[in-house]
């Protein structure tokens, strides 16, 4: 494999400080030693701390669009069970490289101005995440998938402030139970496997 290049060393080490240790928490000089890049070609890549935050999402963003659907796809073939293997996703992701929860929303407690190019990123990422949700909901057959997506995509978000702010990591297992609700009662007979060691 090919050595990283400047740009994405930037990118990985942020990606992972910003996660960790919080984005204002962590200034450019720590990106820079961390990452073993210099400050001028930090700055040659991004033009301010405000561009390589949207970048970091962005990137996040990206990995996070494959991964998902890769693993919902491999999972099971059945278009209810493939909503609640979201589930079972972000219960793996919790209980391994998720344990602060969604990033996007930390992000978007942090990046206060609405105008930031962040904010863009986080609105696409929370768009997407709920029309992925109502797609499925609609190739299951539920009677509004627009509504369920949007019941589903609470669960989440519930499930991801439930890890940040009292590491509760069955949180998602839980949204998981209450999801099979949701799509009873929106016409999804489903069964939950309870298989999101």
């Amino acid at each position: 494999m090919a050595p990283a290049t400047a740009k994405q060393r930037l990118i990985d080490t942020a990606t992972e400080l910003f996660y960790n240790q919080g984005i204002t928490a962590t200034g450019v000089d720590r990106v820079v030693a961390e990452s073993g890049v210099s400050k001028p070609t930090l700055y040659a890549h991004f033009r301010s701390k405000a561009d390589l935050v949207a970048a970091v999402l962005q990137h996040r963003h990206e990995r996070r669009l494959d991964q998902l659907d890769r693993f919902v796809r491999e999972r099971t073939s059945d278009p209810a069970q493939q909503v609640l293997t979201v589930f079972e996703w972000l219960a793996r992701w919790h209980r391994g490289p998720g344990k602060r929860g969604c990033a996007f929303v930390n992000a978007a407690v942090e990046v206060v101005e609405p105008d930031a190019p962040a904010y863009a990123v986080i609105r696409a990422q929370k768009d997407w995440m709920r029309k992925y949700l109502v797609g499925l909901c609609t190739d299951a057959g539920a009677r509004q998938p627009d509504e369920l997506g949007a019941q589903l995509m609470l669960l989440v978000e519930g499930a991801n402030a439930q890890v940040l702010t009292v590491q509760d990591r069955k949180a998602a297992d839980r949204a998981k139970r209450l999801a099979v609700l949701a799509m009873a009662e929106a016409g999804i007979q489903v069964t939950d496997r309870r298989d999101s060691r």
